[in-house]
């Protein structure tokens, strides 16, 4: 852990601020030992650990250490009591202890000593953390950066300070208190795989009857979809068998794990349903997939009334259920995938099911965890504008009762600004009415020193420009979902002017600068991701040189150095399931030089005889003869069609010699994007008569996962022709073992290249 020197400023506003106060302790005035710090002689392992933490902060911030002893010794006027003690002799006090919210605690000066107590979790540790940082300016910025001033004299005024938190379970998934214990602690975050809380977490149906293990005997374990019974679904819950199945196997993990109260029983990560005539009329009788889930959870949980057996309202279960309530001992784990981020929840008109299902699910039952999204999970390093948001959302939670809280950030990895908002969101989830804007920049100053001022309004501008545009704001976006919003050229530009004056206030601090160039890295993501799109002669990886396109020597030369620095900061993904720096860099790369290529059909004029899809804007027909190939990501210089076929036709403007035409094709079939069944090529003169000179057909299964590029290319003997038409047969529909049967499947083209 790095420890920093507090600011001597805040230093001296601490001390005349104490000093103020008529009720002086000083706890350390640079002599000999004075205090003490007093523990029960039977005091718990969460009493103890505060005692000793506030005794090291004591002795790091003034180089003395206070005596630890128990309360069976003499009695003295100068003791700083920590947990419950017979040293408190208020009948009153002690009442006000005993019920405190297990993580609770009080704060208080009493005569001339100190008492520090909290209910029977945590509470005592997180009064000591709080007194630490509110009384003692003590800060931890992050698992590796903390501030401990250095103090002669340890004086406090007069402290009645009581504080319990907003909600019962608070845990943020981030990499510092995911990873670091004590960081966690400081900022009072919970953890359900470090507090043996939690048996089992989410998605947990394939756990119970794994589909590789059940599904060649017994089929009817799993979902009923379009005529058969398929593997990567559901299961199938009107199924007795499939009930007993996972109460036995819940048992088995209950003896292996005895102390966990919570276990989920709950859907997998996909949609598809059972859709058999038993699941059906269960969907009838209890208002939709989830009374039917609803159904089936609290007959499990019957089986375990000591137990808190918990399921999902996500995706196809969001909806709450009629003719049904949750049992007592059943949790519900409501979540808001689906949402817009750049409003709040409480008021955003996009979120106004999201409301609805919520408050419905809270008339039915108490017993809800939240699991909230706070970072985009596609471009995890890209700008986030959604501070604006965080404070109001947790409020909303708050005030229609949900007491527990599970903020899905980027887990074990880098996102944006990842110290700063697990900073601001720890201290809302305890307290939501905290001042927000006051931790920014107690946040900013701390962590980035002078920078911090133009951090703040970098921040600032980008959430106002946001705002300003109306645009929406989704944690599956990328940053060319921004360019016309909060990350168009001209505001790039900004940003990058500020990032300039935040990196030269601090060029003489290394430490400061090397936080201020990772917290550029996300505006240098967006500029070397939008660039993909050719978006202007800046914002671009080629240049015209003679009327022949060529690459940006500068433009590579960002990306080596953006990529060396992510690897530096301990960047290892941009995207929550891959993306890895190297590999973006090599598939930058290969776009760059896959896109010099010259041909006759470049920069030509295209005529669609079949309607592209307007979702994914890549310059219409013409991105079929602009040269800019496609990486592995349909996102990108992708020309998509949802449904019908491609059917194209480029003039050549003048009658030429060719003799090979290709064009390449993506599949990606989660996002219900297949390869064409067969591209047929043929020829014009005219335009209007068409000769034909052959079809490729495609060889690749349908069934074959991952995203990946197929190039269908023809060559024959040299022909004379100025109208070439490419023609691709799409699919139509997804098939019937898909998630997306009865809906559109797509196709994708980058570029058709004549030779």
């Amino acid at each position: 852990m790095k420890n920093l020197v507090i600011p001597v400023f805040f230093i001296l506003i601490l001390g005349f601020v104490s000093c103020l106060n008529e009720e002086k302790l000083i706890l350390v005035d640079g002599g000999p030992q004075d205090y003490s710090i007093i523990v029960s002689a039977t005091a718990q392992q969460n009493e103890l650990k505060a005692a000793y933490g506030l005794r090291k902060y004591i002795e790091e911030m003034s180089g003395v250490e206070l005596n630890i002893i128990t309360d069976v010794g003499q009695l003295s006027a100068h003791e700083i009591l920590i947990g419950n003690s017979n040293r408190i002799d208020s009948p009153k006090l002690l009442d006000e202890i005993d019920h405190l919210d297990k993580d609770g605690f009080v704060i208080k000066t009493i005569g001339d000593k100190l008492l520090i107590a909290g209910g029977d979790g945590k509470g005592t540790l997180y009064g000591v953390y709080s007194f630490l940082e509110e009384h003692l300016g003590c800060r931890r910025y992050s698992s590796e950066v903390s501030v401990i001033p250095t103090l002669e004299n340890i004086v406090i005024g007069k402290i009645d300070d009581k504080q319990e938190p907003a909600f019962e379970f608070r845990e943020l998934h981030m990499p510092g208190p995911r990873s670091d214990a004590s960081f966690r602690d400081w900022h009072k975050l919970d953890f359900k795989e470090g507090e043996n809380e939690w048996g089992m977490f989410v998605h947990t149906f394939d756990d119970f009857i794994p589909y590789d293990k059940y599904f060649k005997t017994h089929p009817e374990y799993f979902s009923y979809l379009n005529v058969q019974r398929i593997p990567d679904g559901q299961l199938c819950l009107s199924n007795p068998d499939v009930f007993n199945l996972v109460v036995e196997d819940l048992k088995v993990r209950m003896r292996e794990k005895p102390k966990a109260l919570y276990w989920s029983v709950s859907q997998n990560d996909t949609y598809k349903p059972c859709e058999c005539s038993n699941c059906r009329k269960e969907y009838e009788e209890y208002g939709g997939y989830s009374g039917a889930m609803v159904h089936f959870v609290n007959n499990v949980a019957a089986e375990f009334p000591d137990k808190a057996i918990s399921t999902l309202a996500y995706q196809y279960t969001r909806s709450a259920p009629t003719n049904i309530k949750p049992a007592d001992n059943v949790n519900i784990m409501f979540c808001s995938i689906e949402c817009n981020r750049s409003r709040p929840l409480s008021s955003d008109p996009l979120s106004a099911s999201f409301r609805k299902d919520m408050e419905d699910w809270c008339e039915l039952t108490d017993n809800i965890f939240m699991w909230d999204y706070v970072v985009q999970f596609r471009s995890l390093i890209s700008p986030f504008p959604n501070f604006n948001v965080l404070q109001p959302n947790i409020k909303y939670f708050r005030d229609n009762g949900i007491q527990m809280m599970f903020q899905q950030g980027s887990g074990g990895l880098i996102s944006e600004f990842v110290e700063l908002r697990t900073y601001i969101i720890a201290k809302l989830l305890w307290n939501p009415d905290a001042n927000a804007e006051a931790i920014m920049d107690d946040f900013l100053l701390g962590y980035y020193g002078p920078a911090g001022k133009y951090l703040r309004q970098y921040i600032d501008l980008m959430h106002e420009e946001l705002a300003k545009s109306g645009g929406d704001l989704g944690i599956y976006g990328y940053p060319y979902d921004g360019i016309n919003t909060y990350l168009t050229p001209e505001l790039i530009t900004k940003y990058e002017d500020l990032f300039d004056q935040a990196e030269k206030s601090v060029k003489d601090s290394q430490e400061y600068m090397e936080r201020v160039k990772v917290a550029r890295l996300p505006i240098e993501f967006a500029i070397l991701d939008i660039s993909l799109r050719d978006v202007n002669e800046d914002f671009s990886y080629f240049t015209s040189v003679d009327g022949k396109r060529v690459a940006r020597k500068d433009m590579l030369e960002r990306l080596e150095r953006f990529t060396k620095l992510a690897k530096e900061a301990g960047i290892t993904r941009y995207w929550e399931h891959g993306n890895y720096p190297d590999d973006y860099k090599e598939t930058i790369e290969r776009f760059v030089s896959s896109s010099l290529e010259n041909h006759l059909a470049l920069g030509k004029p295209v005529r669609l005889l079949t309607e592209y899809s307007e979702k994914y804007p890549v310059g219409g027909a013409n991105a079929l003869t602009d040269g800019l190939k496609g990486i592995n990501d349909y996102h990108f210089n992708w020309l998509g069609f949802e449904g019908p076929h491609m059917v194209a036709i480029i003039d050549l403007e003048k009658e030429t010699n060719i003799h090979s035409i290709e064009c390449d094709f993506l599949q990606e079939i989660k996002s219900w994007v297949f390869l064409p069944e067969e591209v047929q090529f043929l020829s014009s003169a005219n335009g209007g008569d068409f000769q034909f000179l052959g079809s490729v057909k495609n060889s690749i299964s349908e069934n074959r996962e991952g995203t990946f590029i197929e190039t269908f290319k023809l060559e024959f003997e040299p022909v004379k022709s100025r109208f070439i038409k490419v023609a691709a047969k799409n699919k139509g529909i997804c098939p019937d073992w898909h998630p997306g049967a009865t809906y559109p499947a797509w196709i994708f083209c980058d570029e058709v290249i004549i030779i």
